[in-house]
Parts: structure tokens; C-alpha cells; sequence
């Protein structure tokens, strides 16, 4: 792991390329995800690193025994009918989504046990049956991701021949919104938290961690075990079984890209077509992913500062990068010592990191980064200033939690990382880990190092995590200046999932094809998707 902060340009090469390729250049738009979306999005996409350090090694039992000796009791849900009608959403609906209740076990150990019943949603393929190919089953990152509108945003970069070949299928997965939801009780997001500068503020930070495990574990106490990929990935073949198809495809972002390698290896044979957008490094499913993360958003901050400083004339952030680097160092200074007051809210040394984070994650929110920066900065010096709309958004699912949801998808997001692997339950190893990183990590370090509720959880892990390795083909597309799946971990599932192809896009941005206008990227998931042939090579997208 390479902590120094980087200023060179982002590769725009990838292993294993012979001759790369130049295609259609990459065109760039703003998101239209709302901040309260993003907010969450941003949220669940951080947790996806959250837990294997005591696990990794573990032996995993060969999935295809297991699933066959536990058939006979899960025939009633495989064979269950679904009945589709309106999402509870009407604006879900409107997009054509229609939704309908899958029944699951909570523990595929004991199958006449205990249930949870999943929402899931469809949009059917426009073509013919003919046309038809089958379902493409979708999952938007997380752990605790919300899935329903999932299909609709899939459809909306697909070409019309795709749309015609596919029934695009969501979820919302076990414990999460409209399927069986947890709810801990907890007041807010303590992991993404920034910790301060003293003693106080890391006691602080450690305590809500032991608060919101020690919630969670009182609530639903050894049920906790039965949340994890593992058993989200059996969930999502019962999905398949209950359609009536003998495979699936797949199409997974961020998390999804974790959740389609552990389906992909526990059911080989039910994969039809395979997408990850956005991977991560399947080993690193843990401490490792979150903590590399720290140097990839200080040097998304760098890139901002070179976007900033020549535009000082307008938002007077600093002439040079290093100077629009020290203004936003001094801001979480001062923020520790006295909070930013703005929209009603208080954003402290703690806070104000994930507002950062959350900024820093696309290359065409520049602009509006150093728009909040220059914000920021004036309600610090005692301003009265007006955050602006999507501020106001971000600040509402950080302060608001009950009213936007955030600390119940936030409780969802903890019981699947928490049900797949262990962290330290010891406060000291967050603290030196915090202090190691902070000095070539001013903004981030403390942020990626925070101690994680996991720690202290309740149940351990009732199975190891799956080993991904694979020579079904797999697309994978992976964009250079990714903060939240580095190229880097992206380049440990490209490895691990050894028939894939690797298509290169060189961009800071996260989840590709449905959040990011690149004409090359979207012409290689429809094509692979509509032929089923992948590149004969990795290529990187030309500029």
C-alpha cells in the first residue's frame, strides 16, 4: 500500500495489454443521484471495505455439495410463484419497475426455520420473446445499497437491442429497506467518522462504535450471523429459481462486483453473463480495501487543488495546489476547534471528512467541490451563508438520520460486514493505525483508520468467506482515480477472476456505466451483454 500522496497523472494502462486500444472518447455529465442518495451510496460503498483480517485464509467447503445436500428442503422457495404489481415507490413505478415479495430462509442451514421476505423488482425486456435472452440480475454496492431502482438505471444505458434481450432484475438485499429491514436503534453513522486531533475525540468516536455493536447485538441478538454475502448470494439464486431460469446474468457495482464473484463461485453453473463495474480486490475484503482508500481521496483532494488554483480569482481557495491543500488542512484545523455552523447544522474535525469524501469521489464535481470548499470556508470565519443544494442534502443524512433513513441502512451495512468477517476489538489498534497514517494523510488518514463497530460485534462469522477464483469470462471495467475501489484492488479481482477482461477507463469516478458518461465503457458492457464475446485483450478507453 503506497501512502504518500501522489500529484502525477492516473494510469491509463492496465497489465496484461499488448496494444492499447483507442476507442470513442470519454464524454463527461454530472450525476443526477440526489445528496441524500449519494450520501448513502457513499456510506455503504465505504463499508464494503470493512472486515477480514482474522478469516482470510480459511478453507471453504466445496458450495456445490453443500447446496445439493440442503435442495430437498428448499425446493418450496425455489419453486415459489412471485406475483408483480406496483413498487411501493410510484415514482419507481412510473419508470415501468414493477415489484413483487420473495420468501427466504434466514439460515439456508434450516430451511423450515425462520423466513425474511425480499422485495424485488423487474423491468422485462422489450423485445420479443425471440429476442429474449433471459434475466440480468443487478446489485448497486453497498453492503446496503438500495436496489429497487437499480433495473431502471441499467436500462437507461442500455442500447435498444439489450433492452430487448433482458429482464433487469433488483433487490433490495436481506435486512435492507423493503426486505425485512433491520433497524438497530442507532442515532448515526459512528464508523464514518473522521477522529480528531486530541485523546478525547478518539474515545469519543471508539465508544459509539462499542454503542451501536452493543445496540445491534441486544436487538437481534445470534440472528446477526445469518446476513451475510454468502447467504445473500444464495438469495439471489433462489431469485433465479423462483423466475423459472436455469441462469443468470449479472451486473454488480462496487460491492456487486464482491456479491457476483461469490455467486459466480458458489453456483458456476447458473452464471450466464458476468459484469463487475467497479471491483475490489477480493482478498482485501477488509481493513486493507478501507484503509487504501485513505491515499486515493488525498490525492483526488490534490487533483481538486490543481482543478482550484488557477480559478482563485473567483473562488480565492490559494494561487498554487499547495496552497488550496493548506486552506482545506486549516479548515478541519479549525472545525476541531470550533465547529462550522452552517444550515442549521455543526459540522466538526469529525464530520466534515465524509462531506469532503463525498465530493472528491467524481472528476466532474470539481467545480462543485471547490463551491462547497469556498462555503465552508466563509460559515468558518462567521459568516452567514446558505449551503447550497446539495449540501444541504449531505447534511441532512449525516444530522437527520431518522428522518432520511441513513442510521437504518447504516445497521443494514453492519450486519453484512460484520456476518462475513472479523476486525480488531481492540481501541489501541485503531489509535496507532490512525497515528501511522495521519502524517502523509492529513484529511483522510484519521477517516480510513476510524474503529469499526465490527470489532465488537456479537456473533462471529458462522462460515469463511468464499475464495474467488474463476475462469468463468467476466467483463470488468475499472477507472484509474477510482476513491472508493482503487484500480489497484480493482486489478485483484482482475486477477482472481481469471477469464475476465479488463476495460480501463481513465477517469476519477466510481460505478462506470451507470454514473459516469464514457462512450467506451457503455459500448463495451452492450456489446459484451448483446454477443456474449469479450475483447480478445485488455484495453484502456481513449481520452
Amino acid at each position: 500500500m503506497n501512502t504518500a500522496l501522489r500529484t502525477t497523472a492516473p494510469r491509463t494502462t492496465a497489465p496484461r495489454t499488448t496494444a492499447p486500444r483507442t476507442t470513442a472518447p470519454r464524454t463527461t455529465a454530472p450525476r443526477t443521484t440526489t445528496p441524500r442518495a449519494a450520501l448513502l451510496a457513499v456510506a455503504a460503498t465505504l463499508a464494503l471495505a470493512a472486515g477480514v483480517t482474522g478469516c482470510a485464509k480459511a478453507t471453504v467447503p466445496a458450495d456445490t455439495a453443500a447446496y445439493t445436500t440442503t435442495l430437498k428442503g428448499l425446493d418450496r422457495y425455489y419453486q415459489q410463484r412471485l406475483d408483480w404489481g406496483p413498487c411501493k415507490d410510484p415514482e419507481l413505478t412510473k419508470t415501468g419497475t414493477r415489484c413483487a415479495k420473495v420468501v427466504v430462509p434466514l439460515d439456508y442451514a434450516a430451511p423450515k426455520g425462520p423466513t425474511l421476505s425480499l422485495t424485488v423488482s423487474r423491468m422485462k425486456a422489450t423485445g420479443s420473446e425471440r429476442e429474449r435472452r433471459g434475466i440480468i440480475q443487478t446489485n448497486p454496492g453497498g453492503p446496503g445499497g438500495h436496489g429497487l431502482g437499480m433495473p431502471a438505471q441499467l436500462r437507461a444505458k442500455m442500447t435498444p437491442r439489450v433492452a430487448a434481450a433482458y429482464d433487469v432484475i433488483g433487490m433490495d438485499t436481506r435486512g435492507l429497506g423493503e426486505s425485512s429491514p433491520l433497524d438497530c436503534g442507532l442515532d448515526g453513522m459512528s464508523w464514518f467518522r473522521g477522529v480528531g486531533f486530541d485523546r478525547a475525540s478518539f474515545d469519543r468516536v471508539a465508544k459509539k462504535s462499542v454503542d451501536d455493536a452493543r445496540k445491534c447485538g441486544e436487538k437481534y441478538g445470534d440472528r446477526l450471523a445469518h446476513y451475510s454475502t454468502r447467504n445473500i448470494a444464495r438469495d439471489v439464486d433462489v431469485i433465479r429459481g423462483a423466475l423459472g431460469e436455469r441462469k443468470t446474468s449479472w451486473f454488480g457495482q462496487s460491492y456487486g462486483t464482491y456479491l457476483g464473484a461469490v455467486y459466480a463461485n458458489m453456483f458456476p453453473g447458473k452464471v450466464d453473463r458476468l459484469v463487475l463495474d467497479s471491483a475490489m480486490n477480493p482478498r482485501d475484503y477488509g481493513l486493507k480495501m478501507f484503509q487504501a482508500m485513505g491515499p486515493a481521496n488525498e490525492k483526488a483532494l490534490d487533483d481538486v487543488a490543481r482543478w482550484a488554483a488557477p480559478r482563485d480569482a473567483e473562488y480565492h481557495l490559494g494561487k498554487t495546489p499547495a496552497a488550496v491543500r493548506a486552506t482545506v488542512e486549516g479548515l478541519v484545523r479549525r472545525a476541531a476547534q470550533r465547529p462550522i455552523e452552517i444550515g442549521g447544522d455543526r459540522l466538526d474535525h469529525e464530520s466534515l471528512p465524509l462531506i469532503l469524501y463525498v465530493l472528491g469521489t467524481d472528476d466532474v464535481d470539481n467545480a462543485e467541490y471547490t463551491r462547497t470548499l469556498r462555503l465552508l470556508v466563509d460559515a468558518a470565519a462567521g459568516r452567514s451563508v446558505e449551503p447550497s443544494e446539495r449540501l444541504a442534502g449531505l447534511l441532512g443524512a449525516m444530522f437527520r438520520t431518522d428522518e432520511t433513513g441513513t442510521a437504518r441502512d447504516y445497521a443494514s451495512t453492519l450486519a453484512v460486514l460484520c456476518a462475513d468477517s472479523t476486525v480488531p476489538g481492540n481501541a489501541e489498534w485503531y489509535r496507532k493505525a490512525i497515528e501511522k497514517a495521519r502524517p502523509k494523510q492529513p484529511v483522510f488518514g484519521p477517516f480510513h483508520n476510524a474503529p469499526m463497530p465490527c470489532g465488537w460485534w456479537r456473533t462471529k462469522p458462522s462460515e469463511s468467506p468464499t475464495k474467488i477464483s474463476s475462469d468463468l469470462p467476466v467483463l470488468q471495467i475499472q477507472a484509474t482515480g477510482d476513491t472508493r475501489t482503487t484500480y489497484e484492488q480493482g486489478l485483484g479481482m482482475h486477477k482472481a477472476m481469471r477469464g475476465s477482461k479488463l476495460v480501463t477507463v481513465p477517469a476519477r469516478t466510481h460505478a462506470v456505466f451507470t454514473g459516469y458518461s464514457n462512450a467506451c465503457a457503455d459500448k463495451a458492457v452492450n456489446d459484451y451483454l448483446l454477443t456474449g464475446k469479450l475483447p480478445s485483450e485488455d484495453y484502456t478507453c481513449g481520452t
